[in-house]
């Protein structure tokens, strides 16, 4: 492979508890992995801000794709809406310049907020649009995302005798954000953001082989937050297009 990234007092029960709670969290597994499907899951991105007035329903609608496991979503707080009145804590300037490379190859003419983009095209009938009953292609190319502690390594192999230029992203997300927003056009309302972008990482473009599957290895730099569930995802994409053949992910 190539690399690429027993107490009786009260008092003293409640100390049980929480060392007992202590050790159930330094329990939980460091070492996990996943396997790619055979189709590639629908890949949701949505650029929004807090500052925006539009993107609450887009973010709500975000959310309720929880309901399928599948699916890998992604939310990237822009941050041009920062000036209005309003900062986004969750926003990012990469973000940002995510959204405008976009253009050229997901349909958009420029940058807007809220702002869908399925498998890398844009969707601005994003309210009606049914993720899950989208038809689903053989991927061209299998992966494995294994975590060890708080490194990810992923193992990428085209399946076709055919090679392929590709390229990747990492982005750890979180999930159960309350924003009590003071100031700008959502100013008094307060927000509930999921799949949050915390973190983009992209992976330059490779020649793909099969017979010489790449290792990608990744090491996150945000902290995990046990209030809010961290998932890292692994988008590969086609070079040429920067459409997603296929993604894999762990929330471990």
């Amino acid at each position: 492979m190539t690399s690429l990234n027993r107490l009786t007092t009260p008092l003293a029960a409640g100390l049980a508890l929480a060392a007992a709670g202590f050790s159930a969290w330094a329990a939980e597994p460091q070492n996990c992995s996943a396997q790619s499907a055979a189709a590639a899951p629908p890949v949701v991105e949505l650029y929004t801000s807090e500052g925006c007035s539009s993107c609450p329903p887009a973010d709500e609608w975000l959310s309720q794709l929880k309901a399928d496991p599948s699916i890998v979503a992604l939310a990237f707080h822009v941050d041009y809406w920062d000036r209005l009145g309003w900062k986004d804590r969750f926003a990012s300037a990469a973000y940002t310049q995510r959204q405008a490379q976009q253009h050229a190859t997901s349909g958009a003419r420029f940058s807007y907020t809220p702002q869908v983009i399925v498998d890398g095209a844009d969707r601005p009938d994003w309210p009606r649009a049914q993720i899950a009953s989208l038809g689903r292609s053989r991927a061209p190319i299998e992966v494995r995302l294994v975590r060890d502690a708080n490194r990810f390594e992923a193992s990428v192999k085209p399946l076709g005798k055919q090679p392929l230029q590709l390229a990747a992203y990492w982005a750890v997300t979180e999930q159960g954000h309350v924003s009590a927003v003071k100031a700008g056009e959502n100013d008094g309302v307060t927000l509930t953001h999921d799949f949050v972008v915390r973190e983009y990482r992209q992976v330059a473009a490779w020649d793909a082989r099969a017979d010489a599957p790449v290792t990608l290895h990744f090491e996150p730099t945000h902290s995990a937050d046990r209030a809010h569930p961290r998932q890292v995802n692994l988008v590969i994409v086609d070079a040429a297009t920067g459409r997603p053949v296929q993604a894999v992910k762990l929330g471990c």
